[in-house]
């Protein structure tokens, strides 16, 4: 067991207010874009291949979701990849539907090799961008989070990325110092699987997340540079504990998944850093 603290990220990113770069799914932008808003952060869905190289110097963290992938998004990624990558923004790539088509699954893996700082999945997803599965089930996984561990961090070994694989107990995995530190998060509820956009929005929150981590010191006397990748990961395991705490709190006096919707939007916005700091978590290392 490791100790970890969750309730600064969430109060970091209360006070940053971060500006995140949505290119993401057609299905989900406005719920996206309203889960943003409640957790602290800005969103901005520009995915027009003429402007979104501009805007990503703007932002403060990218999410690439090829969900509903358009020619336009496919540049529009192109262009802002490349833009945080030269300023060193922090970005999350969603991997969505991966091994369902050829064609996705070709862009989803070029994606990949531009060393996303995070990548978020569901278990037959991630499993498939680790060339151990062949994906799931359109959208829906086939896998459990725990038989893909293996995959998971070998992924995160050969990518550079935090990888983070959603289920009934979310995994986040990051290789640090030749040091694999694995965080399993508990919570949420059965009502959210059946809420479009709460996996697609969680990318977006784990980029505003992402965001308002301190720049890496790179001064002489700095600390290594393992602190700052630790620090991303908590900032990674801290969206995941805000969205499991969330999810639970929105389950009272649901009746089915329209006012869960609701709820789940409210409870985000409610959830103090206290609540955070007091998610279930356990942090192992191997």
């Amino acid at each position: 067991m490791t100790d970890i603290d969750l309730s600064s990220p969430h109060a970091r990113l209360r006070a940053a207010n971060p500006l995140i770069q949505c290119i993401t799914n057609t299905v989900v932008q406005q719920f996206s874009a309203n889960v943003l808003l409640a957790v602290g952060a800005s969103p901005a869905m520009l995915d027009h291949e003429a402007d979104a190289g501009q805007f990503a110097h703007l932002a403060g963290g990218l999410l690439v979701n090829f969900g509903t992938a358009t020619n336009q998004q496919f540049l529009a990624a192109d262009a802002a990849i490349g833009a945080v990558t030269a300023d060193s923004t922090p970005w999350v790539l969603d991997p969505v539907s991966i091994g369902a088509v050829d064609f996705r699954t070709t862009r989803i893996r070029r994606a990949a090799a531009d060393r996303p700082t995070a990548i978020r999945g569901n278990a037959s997803e991630i499993a498939a961008l680790a060339g151990t599965g062949a994906g799931g089930r359109g959208v829906e996984s086939t896998d459990e989070v725990d038989a893909v561990l293996p995959a998971a961090a070998e992924l995160a070994r050969t990518s550079g990325a935090i990888v983070a694989v959603s289920g009934k107990r979310d995994a986040i995995v990051a290789h640090i110092d030749g040091v694999d530190h694995i965080a399993r998060v508990d919570g949420g509820h059965a009502l959210m699987p059946l809420v479009i956009g709460t996996g697609c929005s969680l990318g977006a929150v784990t980029a505003a997340y992402l965001a308002a981590v301190p720049p890496v010191d790179s001064s002489p006397g700095a600390g290594p540079a393992g602190l700052a990748a630790f620090d991303q990961f908590t900032a990674v395991v801290a969206a995941h504990a805000h969205f499991a705490v969330a999810g639970e709190a929105a389950a009272t006096g649901a009746a089915g998944p329209g006012s869960y919707a609701v709820n789940f939007l409210d409870a985000l916005h409610t959830t103090d850093d206290a609540r955070i700091g007091e998610a279930r978590v356990e942090v192992t290392r191997a």
